[in-house]
């Protein structure tokens, strides 16, 4: 886990509950946070599967099968959003080359630090890893964000709300209500059905997704809890080559007549990380947004050098 902040040490933490490596080495450049916050988990070891969570640096990387980055600079007073992303890419390269230096060429690599969907592509770049082996964290709490609300809405069991965010985890991502379903039927006939919801409510859900990190930040100043959680599912997925279907920012290449971009959409995520970007057949209006989200993030990655 390299980046021990709020996101990270959350992340790691979600991670040893859920038992599912042998070893959690948290980095970070404040060495103290980091060797505190390893040994207070480390403390709570009896109690869950057999696990070791140590303090390290980069070095420890020579083992190990992910490496989530967490690790961002936060934005300043008036900086821009580009002035932000050139940065953080360049903080990228430092950290990818440190991890580079000493990562078995099987590793997968996991931006979650935002931008994501720019910083998956400047670490598959910089690392030179295969495609597949790059994953983002992407708009997986984007999506759960979406099942959440229509969950509330109708008061159906959120696991059985079958959505997706598509395209850029920021604000032109994508709401894909025509391959929306509860118990197979689209959320139109679900609401004919039942009465419990309309249009009208399909655009106030899809608005709440895009400003609730807004809204937890004024309260709270930072989201940590639900995107650590969606962090250890994707490690889940890839520790027990699952094969499931999760919306991780991947490395395009043709698909949707995409390249040379990361992006969300529905995903196949098992052992080796990517297995399969699905082409979902959208609708019309669908598509259009997630092409405008490659061409947003194309002209970000062009003006930073990439």
């Amino acid at each position: 886990m390299v980046g021990d902040g709020a996101v990270g040490s959350t992340a790691a933490y979600t991670i040893m509950l859920g038992g599912l490596f042998q070893e959690i080495v948290l980095i970070d450049i404040n060495r103290d946070k980091a060797e505190g916050d390893a040994l207070d988990m480390a403390h709570a070891v009896s109690l869950v599967k057999p696990v070791s969570v140590i303090s390290g640096d980069y070095a420890d990387c020579k083992d190990a099968d992910i490496v989530v980055i967490t690790a961002g600079v936060p934005q300043k007073g008036a900086q821009t959003r580009l002035d932000l992303l050139k940065d953080n890419a360049e903080l990228y390269k430092t950290i990818i080359g440190s991890i580079m230096k000493y990562a078995p060429s099987d590793v997968i690599i996991m931006p979650v630090s935002n931008p994501v969907d720019i910083l998956t592509y400047v670490a598959y770049k910089l690392s030179g890893l295969p495609k597949n082996q790059v994953i983002g964290s992407g708009t997986v709490l984007d999506t759960s964000r979406l099942k959440y609300m229509i969950s509330r809405k109708t008061g159906i069991d959120a696991r059985n709300c079958h959505t997706y965010i598509i395209g850029e985890h920021g604000d032109s991502e994508v709401a894909a209500w025509s391959v929306t379903n509860i118990g197979g039927m689209t959320m139109n006939e679900f609401c004919k059905f039942t009465g419990k919801c309309d249009l009208n409510d399909l655009d106030n859900m899809y608005n709440e997704v895009k400003n609730s990190a807004y809204e937890i930040i004024k309260k709270k100043g930072a989201t940590y809890y639900a995107i650590g959680v969606a962090v250890a599912r994707i490690c889940e997925c890839i520790a027990g080559d699952e094969n499931s279907i999760l919306t991780v920012s991947g490395i395009f290449d043709g698909e949707y007549g995409i390249r040379d971009v990361a992006l969300s959409v529905p995903t196949m995520v098992g052992g080796n990380g990517v297995e399969r970007i699905f082409e979902v057949p959208f609708s019309k209006e669908e598509m259009k947004g997630l092409k405008n989200s490659a061409d947003t993030l194309s002209d970000l990655l062009r003006e930073i050098g990439m």
